[in-house]
Parts: C-alpha cells; structure tokens; sequence
C-alpha cells in the first residue's frame, strides 16, 4: 500500500512541477509577442462572430 501511495505521489509531484514549468514557458512566450488588435479588427471579428451565430442557429 505504501509502494502504491508514493508512486501517485511521486507521479502528482511530477505532473504539478511539469504543468509550473509550461505556465512559465508560456508565459515568458506570450509577453514576449504584442498582439494589440485594431479597431477594425475587432469589428470584423465581432461581425464574423455575428455572422456565424446566425447561420449556425438556423
């Protein structure tokens, strides 16, 4: 029973310092990178949202 428990808890201690790692990565990429959207494309977006909303309900 002990093997079994410190496996799981080897293998959670594993994936926790795993998932931190990839948030940091992540988050080192992301500032890095300047998506500031325009006005005007956030309208198209907006309009093209709509636009499928609409086809998809019917």
């Amino acid at each position: 029973m002990l093997v079994g428990m410190g496996t799981v808890f080897v293998f959670l201690t594993f994936l926790v310092s795993g998932m931190s790692l990839m948030s940091e990565i992540a988050i080192r990429f992301s500032a890095a990178r300047n998506d500031d959207a325009t006005e005007e494309e956030v309208a198209a977006i907006t309009a093209a949202i709509s636009q499928h909303r609409i086809n998809s309900a019917k």
